[in-house]
């Protein structure tokens, strides 16, 4: 049988928790995860752990907040103020928002604060600053 090589597509069973158990994501009663290995679709610890396995492998990977979705960036928690945002919006914290940038370019912040009329929003991931470990299962190659 052949093992995971760089540009192989791949589908892969997970289980991800955080070091304190508490998981964040899982395959679990869904399809398997598809994607080609070695080319940076899924976060390099992830994409690092699934080379050299062979269909049916099952393995449990600690994966480092640097392989992982890195650590947390102060300068990416900004302020605006509640007047910058929609009429018919309520901000609230915890709320998810959709930002874009100069460039046309979108993505995901979190509301974390509001005081008074400034709205504090949170554009890491989730899980930046955070090691992860996966349980791994390799389904099948191609």
């Amino acid at each position: 049988m052949s093992h995971v090589q760089k540009g192989d597509k791949v589908n892969v069973h997970y289980h991800g928790r955080l070091t304190d158990g508490t998981t964040f994501d899982s395959s679990e009663g869904r399809e398997p995860l598809s994607f080609i290995a070695g080319q940076g679709q899924v976060i390099k610890g992830f994409d690092d752990a699934v080379l050299t396995m062979i269909p049916g492998d099952k393995k449990t990977v600690s994966i480092p907040v640097a392989e992982a979705y890195g650590h947390r960036n102060d300068d990416m928690v900004m302020e605006y103020p509640a007047s910058d945002f929609p009429e018919d919006m309520n901000p609230e914290v915890g709320m998810e928002l959709q930002m874009g940038d100069d460039q046309g370019n979108v993505f995901p912040v979190v509301i974390v604060e509001i005081n008074g009329d400034m709205v504090t929003l949170d554009a890491n991931h989730p899980l930046a600053g955070q090691d992860l470990i996966f349980d791994l299962e390799l389904v099948s190659i191609g």
